[in-house]
């Protein structure tokens, strides 16, 4: 079937029946579509898609793992409308404030008692209206938050992935939501590459060319993998303990800070993947280090400049 939120449900039914339900991204599916869309030749790309040795089929999800990524979803709308209302009522004329969310937070109150000579009087009340739908939606989206927190802090998974570091609640959860325990991914490069993650590979002959990430996959997970890797690297002090001082260091001296902050959440998914598909926590020792120094050297002197 192509994959969906009933396909899942579906996909479980015929499980527990002993059938072997397998589920396939819709945009590979529809390579084989021929002609106009119906349910008849849906059901003939189906079957010749499912056909192909190469097919890659999306793991079943559990009921959890749909309630989990229902949350992050609704999280998700939540955290967009308020930054749309915040950069609404920045843009009103007589709203100058620092850039950043606390800055306008904090003086907002102020312009609306004290600029009536900036702000004109008919536009004092839009703005407290949206100041209230501001207010509303931090409730709802704390509210949310600490939803997720909760059933991350239950499940054994989740615990796993925060010993990574720069993982907290709200990532480890999405990202078992969407992988669950990683088994749709043979190794940590191609969890990275469903992400986008990974230069867009451009290439023909003998000639590669890479260019910017590809954007693949589940865009909300690969956002939440960059801001993990910008916590990363606010905190050096933290990094030899996490065994990437060698690595980032390594790494400053040849890219761009942005650049660096990709290649380090791709970096992160990879460590993710393999503590959700080997069991065991995150974990850094002296031989790790070791070993860790003469990878990330073999690995620069191998890949080419992005």
């Amino acid at each position: 079937m192509e994959a969906c939120v009933g396909a899942h449900h579906l996909s479980r039914k015929l499980q527990s029946f002993g059938h072997d339900a397998r589920l396939m991204p819709a945009k590979y599916v529809r390579a084989y579509l021929k002609g106009h869309k119906n349910d008849f030749r849906d059901g003939e790309a189906i079957a010749e898609a499912v056909l192909r040795p190469t097919m890659k089929f999306v793991a079943t999800k559990t009921v959890e793992q749909l309630d989990l990524q229902a949350l992050h979803r609704v999280r998700e709308r939540f955290v967009g409308q308020r930054t749309g209302v915040i950069n609404q009522i920045r843009a009103f004329r007589g709203v100058a404030v620092r850039q950043g969310l606390r800055f306008l937070r904090t003086e907002l109150p102020n312009i609306l008692a004290t600029r009536c000579d900036v702000l004109s009087p008919r536009m004092v009340h839009p703005i407290t209206d949206l100041a209230g739908d501001w207010h509303r939606l931090d409730e709802r989206i704390e509210s949310l938050s600490a939803d997720i927190e909760a059933l991350a802090d239950q499940d054994p998974a989740c615990e796993r992935l925060m010993s990574v570091p720069g993982i907290g609640p709200t990532i480890s959860s999405a990202t078992v939501a969407a992988i669950g325990n990683g088994a749709a991914f043979s190794k940590g490069r191609d969890f990275g590459a469903w992400l986008g993650l990974v230069p867009r590979q451009m290439s023909t002959g003998d000639r590669t060319i890479l260019g910017s990430i590809s954007k693949q996959g589940n865009r909300y997970l690969r956002v939440l993998f960059v801001q993990a890797a910008w916590v990363v690297l606010a905190k050096p002090k933290t990094w030899e303990r996490h065994g990437l001082k060698t690595w980032i260091e390594s790494a400053k001296k040849r890219l761009h800070h942005n650049v660096l902050a990709i290649a380090l959440a791709n970096k992160l998914a990879r460590i993710a993947w393999a503590v959700l598909n080997k069991e065991r926590n995150f974990e850094c020792t002296r031989t790790d280090l070791n070993e860790n120094a003469r990878d990330v050297a073999r690995a620069l002197a191998s890949t080419p400049e992005y």
